[in-house]
């Protein structure tokens, strides 16, 4: 049951993501070429995807099961550590040259050439690459001052 409802809601976002033009990797560059050709068309999407999480967020979090009987995440933490700098800056360096996010990159595969085949190429690369990289990072954080591990 739960693979229906994953594979559900995933077709449901990429159905908006294709409704709302987010697999244009121009429209994406356009938002952020606040200079040049601005496109503010993807804050209407940020705030069509917030506004109703708001509610659901709300109301997730006075329930200890999921609608189909699963239990709830436990809460997101609360503190900003190097993982997530790290990984908002890959993420956002990523989005910004290429213009492709993971969502819309795989949707792009049936019709963005070999260009987006090269990008989810690459990107499964980095989603395979970057366990190794966090060890390696922890393993150098646990070791002693003045030592290399």
């Amino acid at each position: 049951m739960r693979n229906v409802f994953a594979f559900l809601s995933g077709g449901l976002f990429g159905a908006g993501l294709l409704v709302a033009g987010m697999v244009d990797t121009k429209k994406v560059q356009g938002w952020l070429d606040i200079f040049g050709d601005w496109d503010p068309t993807l804050a209407f999407v940020m705030a069509g995807a917030i506004a109703p999480m708001i509610v659901v967020w709300r109301i997730a979090a006075r329930r200890d099961r999921s609608l189909i009987g699963l239990p709830m995440p436990g809460d997101f933490p609360k503190y900003v550590d190097r993982n997530l700098v790290f990984g908002s800056l890959l993420f956002g360096a990523g989005w910004g040259l290429a213009g492709f996010c993971p969502g819309p990159a795989l949707g792009s595969l049936t019709f963005g050439g070999w260009q987006s085949a090269l990008f989810v190429l690459a990107m499964g690369a980095g989603m395979a690459v970057a366990p190794m990289a966090r060890q390696m990072l922890d393993r150098l954080d646990a070791a002693p001052a003045g030592e290399d591990a």
